[in-house]
């Protein structure tokens, strides 16, 4: 079912600028205090600090998980309002992940000792890779949509040795043996 009015579309930019709001009111930088960079990287303080960084596929794949779900749950409600709700989870992380408590606990229990939270161009982008997900899986068959979420968990797996999936575990419930094997890239 497809929308056949701006509204939704409209709410959800109202989202993506509120929430740059509150992280701006939260302290968090706008912007790399090194300057802008198109990629930040993993790894260093500048990692979530630029336009995109190795997390970002984490955000596009986060655009396939909430349509799949809520077009599981919500597929009676019109597209454009389940954008609306999956952009109000995505804002939802952006500020959790940014709040203090967050951000200690990344630092004591994963290998990102170096992380101080994202920036706020950082974080607009985090919601616009989501965007982007949602709108691809939209439009792509299934078995693609699949493909993509797969593939992006396995190659940030062997790139920089995370992903969405360990990045979650490793939030609630850190294992050592994962630990360990993040830090022996």
């Amino acid at each position: 079912m497809k929308t056949t009015h701006n509204t939704p579309y409209i709410v959800t930019t109202v989202i993506v600028l509120v929430t740059a709001g509150i992280l701006l009111s939260m302290g968090r930088v706008p912007w790399c205090a090194c300057g802008i960079d198109l990629w930040g990287t993993v790894g260093t303080s500048e990692g979530s600090q630029q336009y995109f960084d190795w997390y970002t596929p984490s955000h596009l794949l986060h655009g396939f998980i909430f349509y799949a779900v809520l077009w599981m749950v919500a597929r009676r409600v019109d597209v454009g309002w389940r954008l609306v709700i999956a952009m109000l989870v995505e804002a939802a992380w952006e500020i959790a992940e940014n709040t203090n408590a967050v951000i200690e606990r990344y630092r004591e229990v994963t290998i990102s000792l170096d992380y101080y939270g994202d920036s706020v161009l950082n974080s607009v982008m985090d919601m616009l890779a989501m965007w982007v997900g949602w709108w691809l899986a939209m439009r792509l068959p299934v078995w693609a949509s699949v493909a993509i979420v797969i593939g992006f968990e396995v190659l940030t797996m062997w790139i920089i040795r995370d992903g969405l999936a360990l990045n979650v575990i490793m939030l609630l419930y850190p294992l050592d043996v994962i630990r360990d094997w993040q830090a022996g890239g």
